[in-house]
């Protein structure tokens, strides 16, 4: 059985409980696989990126196969929300939802776009129709509306995001798919050996001295990074890692750079 997020977000727990982990997040308009349900929750598999987790059984729409289908091909074409948030109009009920960056429109043409025949308003200049180039310009102008976004353990919303929940919703911005986790991020893409040879939108990634990958950013270019700890911000970037101008140390150190 195939579900649908008809809500702005929908937490991802590692538990059936309201105390448990926020593993990830489901945006609007995302389909996942339902594998178990009970009572108040329901064990999921993301489509995206294949997350497994529980959701409140109230927020979660099944579809049927004939629905889902047709969905499925106008989801893979889709267009995106690029502001960090923007706001649709019913025009069912006249109900505004929110909807934040990476949020994929399906049947989107001229400020209006369908979900299970259901049509929604939304101001043109929030939504990109296809992805931008990905160079250094481009990149800039897109990540200067994410700054100062909190760090939220799980999150890839506008309202807190954590390290890799950022790089995967900016990296959809440019048309580029990325695994949830940076341990998984790093899997992907070609490796490139020094920073000398980094290009804008490379991914960077860092450990705690463990060895093991625990943070992932995106490259501006071979001396900056920007990157969600803490808030998502830019800071200087160099062979050692990440330098933390405030504490005058190094906050993280370069493991691996990967171009998608």
């Amino acid at each position: 059985m195939v579900g649908i997020s008809l809500y702005s977000v929908i937490p991802v727990r590692a538990e059936a409980s309201e105390k448990a982990e926020q593993n990830t997040q489901i945006l609007f308009g995302e389909t996942f696989d339902i594998l178990e349900q009970q009572p108040r929750w329901t064990r999921v598999r993301l489509h995206l990126d294949g997350q497994e987790g529980w959701i409140d059984a109230k927020m979660c729409t099944p579809m049927s196969e004939k629905e889902y289908t047709p969905y499925k091909t106008a989801y893979s074409s889709a267009s995106a929300v690029v502001m960090p948030m923007a706001y649709a109009v019913s025009e069912n009920n006249g109900q505004t939802i929110p909807l934040t960056a990476g949020t994929r429109l399906t049947n989107y043409r001229d400020g209006r776009f369908e979900v299970l025949g259901v049509g929604f308003r939304i101001d043109p200049s929030m939504v990109i129709t296809e992805p931008v180039a990905l160079n250094e310009q481009n990149l800039l102008q897109t990540v200067r509306f994410f700054l100062n976004i909190p760090y939220l353990w799980g999150g890839k919303n506008a309202m807190g995001m954590d390290c890799s929940g950022f790089t995967q919703v900016i990296m959809s911005l440019f048309g580029k798919s990325l695994l949830r986790n940076a341990s998984e991020q790093v899997t992907q893409g070609r490796e490139i050996k020094s920073l000398n040879k980094v290009h804008a939108g490379d991914l960077v990634f860092f450990d705690h001295e463990d060895g093991k990958i625990s943070h992932v950013g995106i490259a501006i270019d071979g001396e900056r990074v920007i990157h969600c700890s803490g808030r998502v911000k830019v800071e200087k970037l160099d062979e050692t890692g990440i330098f933390n101008a405030e504490k005058g140390d190094y906050s993280h150190h370069l493991v691996a750079i990967r171009r998608i």
